[in-house]
């Protein structure tokens, strides 16, 4: 699917149920961890500072939006991003909320419009 994709009901559905993730603060979190490297759920469980059956909980949701896949390494089972998409989900939203946040600033300089920081929303006009 691409820009031009027709965007049915069903697709609206399977979208907005996909991106439940980033309803959950700690589901964001846990991508992000993802997002470095494969973790396994003692390794989350730390660098999120979450009990581990929130963590555990909060996988398998990740996993059954088909978000993140396991792997086993030896006795441990090692989580990591199903693709490189799902990073680029999260890039994307941290990249949003940082050019809102820019653009919300009272009196941004010209340079910042000149180098796309921020929107021309007058069209040049002063």
């Amino acid at each position: 699917m691409t820009a031009g994709t027709q965007v049915t009901a069903e697709i609206a559905a399977q979208v907005a149920r996909m991106m439940t993730v980033l309803t959950a603060p700690s589901r964001v979190r846990i991508v992000a961890c993802l997002r470095d490297r494969p973790c396994s759920v003692g390794e989350l469980t730390d660098a999120v500072e979450m009990a581990q059956p929130a963590v555990s909980h909060q996988l398998r949701i990740l996993r059954d939006l088909g978000l993140v896949s396991t792997r086993r390494n030896g006795r441990h089972i090692v989580y990591e991003l199903f693709d490189p998409h799902v990073a680029i989900l999260l890039e994307e939203a941290l990249r949003h909320i940082e050019h809102v946040k820019v653009a919300a600033t009272p009196a941004s300089p010209p340079d910042a419009v000149a180098e796309g920081k921020v929107r021309d929303t007058d069209g040049g006009r002063t």
